[in-house]
């Protein structure tokens, strides 16, 4: 089994910055790919960002030039740099990892979430 904790979540104003930050343990041989999701109040779960194990990302439209995901292979970590957020970034992010290479894919894992607040 794998056990992802996420970090790094809290209050900040709009154009401010924040990093999240993810930790994996157990099983965490078995994780290829990771990545970042989040909820808003009222919405669906929606993929943020995602990176490869060779450093291949994806980005939602929303985020592109704004986040930046990055990852320690070694260590089976993840960090989500968040730049110039906006209220509408407000949600409830979620660690994600998985065995398969692309989101959707293969066994998948999930943190509890880390809220951010976007004051504006």
């Amino acid at each position: 089994q794998v056990q992802l904790v996420e970090s790094g979540g809290g209050l900040v104003q709009a154009g401010g910055s924040l990093r999240l930050s993810c930790a994996a343990s157990g099983s965490i041989f078995r994780i290829n790919a990771m990545g970042w999701y989040r909820q808003a109040t009222g919405k669906q779960r929606e993929l943020v960002a995602f990176i490869s194990n060779v450093g291949t990302t994806i980005y939602a439209d929303s985020v592109k030039g704004r986040f930046t995901i990055s990852r320690d292979n070694a260590k089976k970590s993840v960090f989500l740099q968040i730049n110039s957020p906006k209220p509408e970034d407000t949600a409830v992010y979620y660690c994600y990892a998985t065995t398969g290479s692309r989101p959707g894919y293969g066994i998948e894992y999930w943190g509890e979430g880390t809220l951010v607040t976007v004051s504006s």
